[in-house]
């Protein structure tokens, strides 16, 4: 169990803000773990600048944990291999799911293998009233402190109210949330939860509004006389172009920091989403989201194919010449150039 102090050492940390790339899973065409390719993407993330790494998480295919394939503990202990080397370590974040049984098994295991706290997911709380809800991230701060999530209900979240989110920012050891309804709406009430709860200064936002990564970046709102902002991204979208990713968050903390935002940074803001419009499939409901992440990993050789768990989780019909599009329209999101001067090195 992490102490109060290295609650707050995190908290300091993520407040600075990072990127943290949501980490994907490598397979081989027989659907099993590819160790080589798995290692070789976080050592592409850390190489990167990433500040963190997001494992067990949606990217990484909740069906890791289903016995039939067992790689819950070798993929996080993998991405906390590839993290022990570099100084400052990057910040390891376990997400967990299922009812509390499960969670808890999760997060214990996560303490185990070092990691620094956990996002939860409440995807298993479809009906449950936020009492429910509340009281299961309390148990889970007992084992290490959390990252509240808002998760968009087309990929399995639901609606969280306000009133909701005033009861998170209750549990001390919540340390940071990360805001992915893809709602301006719903975004907008955890903003305000947060202003309201007195604790603006000490919880890290963290964009997961991969349709609305800059703009979110550039938010500074003033809620009733609190400042609230986010400090930085845990996307999806950034398990590519990561490096690409960490220069994006320097210009908005430099844009915020001068008090004016360059014309050119607005257009950068729409060339993102238009990316991830593709990559994530937007025209048929965010289906081929995974696959249209491994697309651009597997052309850019990190990985062998575009597998998943579920054969049935797949590129959409039109999704790979969209991706075409985007790969050719926005080269400087991409992070081309760098993968090929490296991948050997990361796959040795």
């Amino acid at each position: 169990m992490a102490s109060p102090g290295d609650s707050r050492s995190l908290q300091r940390r993520l407040i600075e803000g990072m990127v943290i790339p949501a980490h994907p899973l490598a397979l081989t065409a027989e659907r099993r773990l590819d160790e080589g390719r798995q290692r070789a993407l976080g050592r592409y993330y850390v190489a990167a600048g990433a500040g963190g790494l997001a494992v067990g998480v949606h990217t990484t295919q909740f069906a890791i944990r289903d016995p039939r394939h067992g790689l819950l503990r070798p993929v996080l202990e993998i991405a906390a291999e590839v993290a022990a080397r570099p100084s400052p370590r990057p910040l390891l974040i376990a997400g967990v799911c299922g009812r509390t049984r499960q969670a808890v098994a999760e997060a214990e295991l996560a303490a185990e293998l070092g990691y620094d706290l956990v996002l939860v997911s409440l995807s298993a709380f479809d009906n449950d009233p936020d009492e429910v809800m509340l009281a299961h991230c309390r148990v889970l701060s007992q084992v290490l402190p959390i990252m509240g999530f808002y998760l968009q209900p087309a990929v399995g979240g639901r609606v969280l109210t306000r009133s909701f989110w005033h009861g998170m920012l209750e549990i001390e050891r919540l340390i940071a949330i990360k805001i992915a309804p893809f709602n301006r709406y719903h975004t907008l009430d955890v903003l305000r939860a947060v202003a309201e709860s007195g604790r603006a200064n000490e919880i890290a936002l963290y964009t997961g509004n991969d349709d609305h990564i800059i703009g979110d970046l550039l938010t500074h709102a003033d809620i009733g006389g609190c400042r609230v902002r986010f400090h930085g991204g845990l996307l999806g979208q950034w398990a590519v172009g990561t490096r690409a990713a960490v220069g994006i968050l320097k210009r908005t903390q430099q844009a915020l920091a001068e008090g004016t935002v360059p014309e050119d940074l607005l257009s950068l803001s729409l060339q993102l989403t238009d990316t991830n419009a593709a990559l994530f499939d937007a025209a048929h409901g965010f289906r081929g989201c995974i696959a249209g992440i491994h697309e651009v990993l597997r052309r850019q050789g990190l990985l062998r194919g575009i597998w998943c768990l579920d054969p049935a989780e797949k590129l959409s019909p039109g999704q790979a010449e969209e991706i075409d599009r985007v790969l050719d329209a926005y080269p400087h999101l991409h992070d081309d150039a760098f993968i090929r001067d490296n991948l050997d090195a990361w796959l040795a």
